[in-house]
């Protein structure tokens, strides 16, 4: 069996530096909350629980606190939410992607210069909901092509668009030539991580090859159902599994597969990775 393995999967810088800090503080005593899950992978979060790590599910849970370290996660938070850290006389560990900060920071001067705020992603996502938290003007969130043709801005003011850096590079580029038609006055950053688009780009040109890709990734990772999207749309028998023990129920005939491909989103940790290789190799 021919395995080609994506060399960018796994995690990634973001990620990879969000685990290490909150692993630096596991075992000193201290009591630790995550607000939200630290990255969107269960069987890293079951870990960190595992080891004394509470996840605060809202900022309603925050405010009941009266003590402790608080890890922001990779995602990002709203400039609120540190204020309410602050004011709590809490720890704090940002783990937030420095990528998503950078966002933070381009979002906040372009809302003070009084740009109305185009933000593509999914409106749900926890990156987008913390970006929408920097700015002083107006937000709107746009995922599909429909939702950009149909929305109308505010005449005669400024725009910035701005992207999850999660989000698909080529769909991100259809989105912005259909406002750049609108005639408003645009300033479009491009803030899809580096990381990201050419995790995106790889696993497209991996999928066209093989008779299998295998997506491994969290079930809520923006990240990895977008390379299963991609992935798909290359090759028909593509699955999507969290652990090897998916994998066993996705498929059940592997007699006519000569050669699998394998990705990973950012948040998909190495041991699992290794796991699904060595298992396709072996015993497909």
């Amino acid at each position: 069996m021919e395995v080609i393995l994506a060399k960018s999967a796994g995690f990634c810088f973001g990620v990879r530096r969000a685990m290490d800090k909150v692993y630096e503080r596991v075992g000193t005593g201290e009591q630790i909350y995550m607000l939200g899950s630290i990255i969107h992978n269960e069987e890293v979060v079951k870990d960190l629980e595992k080891r004394g790590v509470k996840v605060l599910q809202s900022p309603e849970e925050l405010l009941l606190l009266h003590e402790g370290v608080v890890v922001i996660r990779s995602h990002g938070v709203s400039k609120d939410i540190y204020k309410m850290i602050e004011e709590k006389g809490l720890t704090c560990v940002d783990a937030t992607c420095p990528f998503v900060r950078k966002i933070h920071k381009i979002v906040e001067d372009e809302s003070e210069k009084g740009a109305h705020i185009v933000i593509i992603g999914n409106a749900n996502h926890p990156e987008v909901e913390g970006i929408k938290g920097w700015s002083k003007t107006p937000t709107v969130v746009i995922e599909s092509a429909e939702e950009a043709r149909n929305y109308e801005m505010p005449h005669n003011q400024m725009v910035c668009i701005v992207s999850q850096t999660t989000f698909n590079y080529n769909k991100f580029q259809e989105l912005v030539e259909i406002f750049l038609k609108k005639g408003y006055d645009i300033n479009v950053v491009n803030t899809i991580c580096n990381a990201t688009e050419e995790r995106q780009k790889e696993a497209a040109e991996i999928a066209r090859k093989v008779d299998m890709m295998i997506v491994i990734g969290g079930t809520h990772s923006s990240n990895t159902q977008k390379l299963y999207e991609i992935c798909k749309a290359e090759c028909a028998n593509t699955h999507y599994i969290q652990t090897l023990e998916d994998l066993y129920l996705e498929t059940e005939t592997t007699k006519s597969i000569r050669c699998v491909g394998i990705t990973a989103g950012a948040s998909t940790p190495n041991n699992i990775i290794e796991e699904v290789q060595k298992y396709v190799r072996i015993d497909f």
